[in-house]
């Protein structure tokens, strides 16, 4: 199918690209229709609507950056997306850049979480005080190469 894209302008998307959010996302809840794209700049993907080109969001692997970030989100939860198994679960964080060069930073306290089989997602919301709504990048990726060492 052709998609509208922001970063890439008209493209055609795969079918297995396309996720529905049944419930949208935090803010955006009457946009429900998107596909995750492969970004210019690994590790991040584009969650990009389907329905607006200009609502897109960048996203990227919590886990590349905080092996020790943790999903308590509860078995109903996951349920509403059809997961009954963590090996069925996507999980991002969505990435913020701001306009005046701040640091870049992820939603971990917010994660998209997608169906991989079923292609639905949801974006949940954790209660876990380490869990913020920014996480500067490179600073923990730095803090977990660090601790690998």
């Amino acid at each position: 199918m052709k998609a509208s894209t922001k970063p890439y302008g008209v493209i055609e998307v795969d079918e297995r690209q396309s996720i529905k959010f049944p419930m949208g996302l935090f803010g955006f809840e009457s946009y429900r229709d998107f596909a995750i794209l492969d970004a210019d700049r690994q590790p991040f993907y584009w969650l990009q609507s389907l329905e607006v080109q200009e609502l897109a969001f960048i996203l990227v692997n919590p886990f590349l950056f905080r092996p020790d970030y943790e999903l308590d989100i509860s078995d109903e939860e996951l349920k509403d997306i059809g997961i009954s198994s963590p090996g069925k679960a996507l999980v991002f964080s969505i990435v913020t850049i701001p306009a005046d060069g701040g640091p870049m930073t992820a939603n971990l306290q917010g994660p998209v979480i997608i169906n991989r089989e079923q292609r639905i997602g949801k974006q949940a919301v954790l209660a876990d005080s380490r869990w913020k709504t920014r996480h500067n990048i490179v600073e923990e990726l730095a803090a977990a190469r660090k601790a690998s060492c």
